[in-house]
């Protein structure tokens, strides 16, 4: 088993060192910290990685790329194992340009077994009777130095992922469902964000939908403001004014300074010329001419088919009764977006039920036979 205190590794010889001695693993717990509640644009601030006989915590700042790392989470003879991998994938790719493969997501897997409760934590509580202290979830992880309390709680995150690994994969080949978790992690492989569509964030806001397009228009500059505001002192978004707070000027419009700050929770602080600007956003949104005002993009038109949601409720009813046979949650056996997207090909054979892209091939094995018995002419789910 590891060390109960983890190596702390900040310098390119000791990292290259430890990394040389693992050439002949063939299973490593990996994670990463970020700081996106506390700063702009998140990035990796620490590498936490566990093997059956080593544990290290690894502070890239002052050592740059981990290569030996990167080549050994791109190994396909090397499992390399997450919780709740999205996340930690889309880093890695983004500082790194790594592309792990031959992936194991206990919260994944856990899902897939039918377990509510599928966060780490609960996770090692239930199998190894362990409390993880959280006293740190919300730590700004840029810090420097850190503490010996952080680096062990990050270690934490680790410490415990091949045991559980091992006992969460044998629970899913006895309930035959391990094929169904090979290919979710397979898909998962390649994990990025994508860049498109960042000038249109501002639609994602909560609330942007219930505001006029000239609304939106001053939305779309004040956020521009407020990022590059928090771009400027590299701080997250909502420490510099919260979402609501945009909103809200979105909609008042304020023309003078005593407008800004008669919202409610514009901050006290901020400067004459932070103030002045945030003026001027609104007056930008204000002179944009109504032709070019923002819209929220149409959603995919499809031909009418006034069939389409009955055919998607009996879809429906087949998964529910299914995921109670199989004690899975729903959303997790088949959301509904794939569903409607059965619904919209309209198959009449599990080999046209194969060709929608959307499903995953377990669950065409598993909800099939329902879902093309639904779609027929006599199925017994028909109104």
């Amino acid at each position: 088993m590891p060390p109960s205190a983890p190596l702390y590794l900040d310098t390119a010889e000791s990292v290259d060192q430890f990394l040389a001695g693992l050439t002949n693993v063939r299973a490593i717990a990996i994670d990463t910290e970020g700081a996106s509640f506390h700063r702009f644009v998140d990035r990796v601030y620490l590498l936490q990685l566990s093997t059956e006989h080593a544990e290290a915590v690894i502070d890239p700042l002052p050592i740059g790329v981990p290569k030996r790392l990167g080549a050994l989470l791109e190994d396909r003879n090397v499992e390399v194992i997450l919780h709740d991998a999205d996340y930690d994938l889309r880093l890695l790719d983004q500082d790194y340009g790594w592309r792990v493969t031959n992936l194991f997501d206990t919260r994944v897997a856990a899902q897939i077994l039918g377990l509510r409760a599928f966060g780490l934590a609960a996770l090692l509580e239930q199998y190894f009777g362990l409390k993880l202290d959280k006293k740190h979830q919300r730590a700004d992880w840029s810090m420097r130095p850190l503490t010996a309390d952080m680096l062990d709680y990050a270690a934490q995150d680790t410490r415990h992922l091949l045991s559980l690994r091992s006992k969460l994969r044998a629970e899913l080949e006895t309930k035959g469902r391990w094929h169904w978790a090979e290919e979710e992690f397979r898909r998962a492989e390649g994990t990025k964000w994508d860049s498109d569509g960042e000038d249109m964030a501002f639609l994602r806001l909560k609330g942007a939908r219930d505001l006029t397009r000239r609304e939106l228009a001053r939305l779309k500059e004040l956020a521009k403001w407020r990022d590059a505001i928090a771009a400027e002192i590299d701080r997250a978004t909502f420490r510099v004014a919260g979402n609501e707070v945009l909103m809200e000027l979105a909609k008042s419009a304020p023309s003078a300074r005593e407008g800004l700050f008669a919202v409610k929770g514009f901050p006290r602080g901020m400067s004459e010329l932070r103030a002045q600007e945030a003026l001027a956003a609104i007056a930008r949104g204000n002179a944009v001419p109504e032709a070019d005002l923002p819209r929220f993009p149409k959603a995919a038109r499809w031909d009418k088919d006034p069939e389409f949601d009955e055919r998607v409720a009996r879809l429906k009813a087949v998964r529910d009764v299914m995921a109670t046979e199989l004690d899975l949650d729903p959303g997790v056996l088949c959301s509904r977006d794939r569903m409607e997207a059965v619904a919209r090909k309209n198959p009449r054979t599990l080999a046209e039920l194969a060709e929608v892209s959307e499903l995953r091939r377990w669950q065409v094995e598993v909800l099939g036979p329902g879902y093309v018995k639904a779609l027929g002419t006599d199925s017994p789910y028909r109104e």
